[in-house]
């Protein structure tokens, strides 16, 4: 039975990223008390809770039958059930599902509980040595290439710490539109496989990440946090924004004049403009 701290309470549970030992005795003891762990994927979930020797029952709740579930699951807990919630790693709600549970909760008047733990974008800025104190999470950028392009576009003159997840299969291209979008220059770093056997951290240039990928297969492996430095200072930002808007205008103007009106329009140099590909 649940104890006083867990009885009609939804608590959002963070799970190890990679290390095992990262599980907080405080997660171990509520996913032990509560009635039942909502998980994304049950069979990740089983194996981590057996590492701990933990046999609460599981019940898969996912992107597909979140929506369904939350109404059923939201009454358990107004009938003086505990549930806690987790992801395949990490933090539920950061780029997982979840939101929603937690919404119908709230508004139900149930409460809701963080445990808090591991996260890997705040693992992969506390370690990357880019400006923290103010910084944008963007999570997975779209598969299709035109639309990952259209999103780096608009990040160009974004001036806080930009972070982003990726997985393997498009980590090598991800960074080619980044160089595009923010200039190969832009500084960088690209931490993979937080918390684990293989982990790397790594940081220079877009120019410089990409050309490391490129020389070894084994940095392409596995999960990534790619963090980029923010504008910078207004020449900067403006640089960025006109080769952002000299982009959007090449696709339908002459080089010549996609430059002239891109740098009236951002006050950008010409030159600067002239002959960069279109992102």
């Amino acid at each position: 039975m649940p104890g006083p701290e867990t009885a009609g309470t939804l608590h959002v549970v963070a799970t190890p990223i990679g290390n095992l030992d990262d599980l907080s005795p405080r997660a171990q003891r509520i996913l032990r008390e509560v009635d039942a762990v909502c998980a994304e994927d049950t069979r990740h979930s089983r194996q981590l809770l057996a590492h701990f020797g933990i046999a609460t029952p599981l019940l898969a709740l996912h992107e597909h039958n979140e929506e369904q579930l939350a109404g059923r699951l939201v009454a358990r807990l107004q009938g003086g059930d505990a549930l806690a919630l987790v992801s395949d790693a990490g933090t539920p709600l950061v780029s997982d599902p979840g939101y929603r549970l937690v919404r119908a909760a709230r508004r139900a008047g149930v409460r809701v509980s963080p445990v808090p733990g591991p996260s890997a974008l705040v693992a992969a800025l506390s370690v990357a040595g880019l400006a923290s104190d103010r910084f944008v999470f963007e999570g997975f950028l779209p598969a299709k290439a035109a639309a990952r392009r259209e999103r780096l576009a608009g990040l160009a003159a974004e001036p806080r710490t930009l972070i982003f997840y990726e997985s393997s299969h498009r980590i090598a291209d991800t960074l080619d539109d980044m160089r595009a979008s923010f200039g190969g220059g832009r500084p960088a770093v690209l931490a993979r496989e937080l918390t684990k056997l293989f982990e790397t951290v790594l940081d220079g240039s877009l120019d410089q990440l990409a050309a490391a990928l490129a020389a070894d297969p084994n940095q392409r492996r596995g999960e990534f946090v790619v963090l980029v430095e923010g504008a910078g200072d207004a020449a900067d930002a403006r640089l960025a924004h006109g080769r952002r808007v000299y982009a959007l205008l090449a696709a339908h103007l002459p080089p010549s004049t996609a430059a002239r009106l891109a740098a009236e329009l951002s006050g950008a140099p010409r030159k600067a403009l002239y002959g960069q590909e279109p992102a």
